[in-house]
């Protein structure tokens, strides 16, 4: 009869003890779940693939996760690229033919200067460059825009004041150095006559934040400077319509520092 107790009892305490085990397979799961989104959280098919060995083995050989097909994998080392608007076809066929209306219009107002060799007008992937001969608009040494060229700048600006693209404009000098009260150098010289036309842009419309004036002294030469008519193509100031379509960029990684 204590016997028979005794069993009774130990039969007691095993249906008490049950919970444990539904207990212990929650706290299996639960950890399962925190290492699924500990994975998740950093995409990186290397994981991915230990993982899914490893829960694979755990659940008796199911598969329960896999890496997704377009998971972006990462080289190390290698530069990751930054998301830019697509340069899709469409895009750039329709910003070119705008490109080119604007050259188009730059070189109706021009048409005189154009016949005269004293203005040049090219079309390339980063835009509209409209090139000027510095005698055309500034004496010798000057960085104030004759008057009588105003009056071709301000035709110039009545094109583009209702544009949309970025400007910059750059003065070019040549080779033969200038020393005065005023200009050091060529450098400042060709940054001024930059600014001159910038600020007649403004007078005549064009939104100052699309313009931009720079300075390039004798560093970015048409011609050679061992002539007189090399120097003097090289003595310009260049309009540049600069194209709205984004250029591809590519981030450069930190030496040492690992991707993940």
């Amino acid at each position: 009869m204590p016997r028979k107790q005794y069993r009774e009892d130990e039969d007691d305490s095993d249906d008490h003890n049950r919970w444990l085990v539904s207990y212990a397979d929650f706290i299996t799961l639960l950890f399962a779940f925190f290492v699924v989104m500990y994975a998740l959280s950093s995409v990186n098919e290397g994981k991915y693939r230990t993982l899914s060995s490893a829960l694979t083995d755990a659940f008796g050989g199911v598969q329960v996760i896999r890496a997704p097909e377009e998971a972006p994998q990462v080289v190390q080392g290698l530069p990751r690229p930054l998301p830019v608007r697509p340069r899709t076809t469409e895009n750039m066929r329709r910003e070119k033919e705008k490109l080119t209306g604007v050259a188009r219009d730059i070189l109706g107002v021009l048409a005189p200067l154009v016949d005269q060799g004293k203005v040049r007008v090219t079309q390339t992937a980063r835009g509209v460059t409209v090139e000027i001969n510095a005698s055309v608009l500034f004496a010798p040494g000057d960085a104030r825009v004759a008057e009588h060229s105003a009056e071709a700048l301000r035709a110039v600006a009545s094109v583009l004041k209702d544009d949309d693209h970025a400007i910059q404009v750059e003065g070019h000098t040549d080779n033969q150095p200038i020393s005065n009260a005023l200009y050091p150098s060529n450098w400042e010289l060709s940054a001024v006559r930059a600014s001159s036309v910038v600020r007649l842009f403004v007078d005549g419309g064009v939104a100052p934040a699309r313009l931009t004036a720079v300075g390039r002294g004798s560093a970015k030469p048409a011609e050679s400077n061992e002539s007189a008519e090399g120097r003097m193509r090289n003595r310009r100031v260049a309009i540049m319509v600069l194209s709205n379509l984004p250029e591809s960029e590519t981030e450069v990684p930190v030496p040492g520092r690992e991707r993940k």
